[in-house]
């Protein structure tokens, strides 16, 4: 089982955005002493009793079944991540990861080599960069010339300068990347290097500590981003994340723009650049 507190600033955080009228429940007169549900109303929509709930939002239940979480999710009306990731948090991998960075297969290096003009990067489980290509470098930032223990893309996000310069809606793209290490987390929450990084982040970014205690999760799964580049100025950007078949600790998020639109001629601008600098640097 997760760490008890995390269970509980999740659960307690779900009931807070719900009032009683929202599922249903009469509204008694006087002041409510706590914001949404109180632990009583949440057990009697779920079907168990007060001990109970109270037990498990404690994280004291660790042999909770899957009929009763289910009716805690629906009680507290999760959508289909926040509801898996209530039960990461109660019963996580029973082997904790072991304490070293992902690693990516020769061939899939290769690949991503590839792809190239396409931005391209590698992430593992932590938003960890574990490979990117040239135009991804150009995209992003040159992570694979930074030492391997700021490869990461969460820490670069909020602690180097230069994340604030390629998103322009850097907080809204911090926060989800915030969330997308919550729901991770809840996975393997014994894992020593999310631990660190949590720890690092939370100790050196104010802004960070303040998403970390949303407890929001998030998929990357695909969407648009906006980046900018001093090159070519502020571009629209699609995003789709694929998982490997034989590398499901791994994604490998792959970068383009809308066809036809003034995005697609930057970013086709933005390859040339890169490739007459690359040139003018191998004559030299």
């Amino acid at each position: 089982m997760a760490r008890p507190e995390e269970i509980r600033e999740f659960l307690r955080s779900r009931r807070a955005r719900l009032a009683p009228a929202d599922v249903g429940l009469p509204v008694k007169g006087g002041s409510r002493r706590v914001a949404g549900l109180r632990r009583e109303e949440l057990a009697m929509l779920a079907g168990v009793s007060v001990d109970y709930y109270t037990r498990l939002e404690q994280g004291r239940a660790p042999h909770a079944s899957e009929q009763v979480l289910g009716a805690v999710a629906d009680a507290l009306r999760l959508g289909p991540l926040e509801r898996r990731h209530l039960f990461d948090l109660v019963r996580p991998a029973a082997d904790p990861s072991p304490d070293r960075p992902p690693r990516a297969r020769a061939a899939v290096r290769m690949m991503l080599a590839a792809l190239d003009p396409v931005p391209a990067v590698l992430h593992g489980p932590y938003l960890e960069v574990v490979a990117i290509n040239r135009m991804g470098a150009v995209l992003l930032d040159d992570f694979a010339a930074m030492p391997a223990a700021e490869r990461n893309m969460v820490r670069w996000m909020f602690l180097n300068p230069k994340a604030r310069s390629v998103y322009p809606d850097w907080d809204e793209v911090a926060d989800q990347m915030t969330a997308i290490l919550r729901a991770a987390a809840a996975q393997d929450p014994r894992d020593p290097r999310l631990t660190r990084l949590v720890e690092e982040l939370t100790a050196r970014s104010p802004e960070f500590a303040r998403f970390w205690a949303d407890y929001e999760v998030f998929q990357h799964s695909h969407g648009t981003k906006r980046f900018h580049h001093d090159a070519v100025g502020t571009m629209t950007i699609n995003y789709e994340s694929l998982i490997p078949p034989a590398d499901p600790h791994l994604s490998l998020i792959i970068y383009s723009a809308a066809t036809g639109s003034p995005s697609e001629e930057k970013l086709r601008r933005l390859a040339e650049w890169a490739s007459a600098r690359m040139a003018m640097s191998t004559e030299a």
